[in-house]
């Protein structure tokens, strides 16, 4: 009977995090939220930079938020390393964690596939995380190429197809770190799993209300709102990205 409590937190934990992700993919095309919102300024960043001759604080910007990619990749490598480790240390680890109040300690096998999944997470994490970098540098190289303001061969439209251009791929980058961002979170839910199955269901359950929370219904999105009108924006938005599917 335990063993099915365990996979059955195991199936509820891949629920919640396909099922969180799905839900916020697509109620971003009809109301605003955090991504959709963040979208908007990244592509009027690429507009205004345009306009800017000067164009080290967008370098810098840019190389700011690569570098916050690569810090949590590079804590991903530091994870991954100990888990494989506990891996290895399987039977010591189990009679540590039996000293530890409010453990539960498992059979041999669920220890190791918690390990494992833990180890899944963080490997997902770390794809979006360099992921995200790499796109970034993309960015940096087309801030690179950027027509400057003076000059007179560049159309209005091309600039503004250059602006969405970078602005794409600045919030795709984006999105790839905001991914990234929530594994951290499911894996504080998969630590739980270390203490009960049922602890484990009821904080993935947690984080995606977390997730939610911020994402929906933050004073952040309120306060990055106000700079937006975004009752036209966003209709608008979902009906570029239907064409653009079609």
């Amino acid at each position: 009977m335990s063993y099915y409590l365990e996979f059955l937190a195991l199936i509820w934990f891949f629920v919640c995090w396909g099922g969180y992700t799905w839900y916020s993919r697509n109620r971003a095309n009809s109301r605003s939220c955090l991504s959709n919102t963040l979208d908007l300024y990244r592509e009027d960043w690429m507009r205004v930079m345009l306009k800017r001759e000067n164009r080290i604080s967008d370098a810098s910007v840019v190389g700011n938020l690569e570098r916050n990619g690569a810090f949590f990749a590079s804590s991903c490598l530091l994870i991954l390393a100990g888990i494989i480790t506990a891996l290895g240390y399987t039977s010591e680890a189990m009679e540590i964690f039996a000293t530890m109040p409010f453990s539960a300690v498992p059979s041999r096998e669920i220890w190791e596939l918690r390990l494992v999944v833990l180890l899944v997470v963080f490997i997902y994490a770390f794809f979006k995380f360099t992921w995200s970098m790499r796109m970034y540098n993309f960015v940096a190289v087309m801030i690179g190429s950027a027509p400057l303001p003076d000059d007179s061969k560049t159309s209005p439209a091309a600039r503004e197809a250059f602006a969405r251009s970078a602005g794409n791929i600045c919030n795709l980058a984006g999105d790839a770190f905001n991914l990234g961002l929530r594994s951290y979170y499911y894996a504080l839910a998969v630590v739980a799993w270390f203490i009960h199955p049922v602890a484990f269901m009821a904080a993935s359950t947690l984080v995606v209300y977390v997730l939610y929370r911020r994402e929906f219904h933050s004073d952040a999105l309120s306060a990055l709102r106000d700079g937006k009108v975004f009752e036209e924006a966003i209709p608008a938005r979902a009906d570029a990205d239907v064409k653009s599917k079609n």
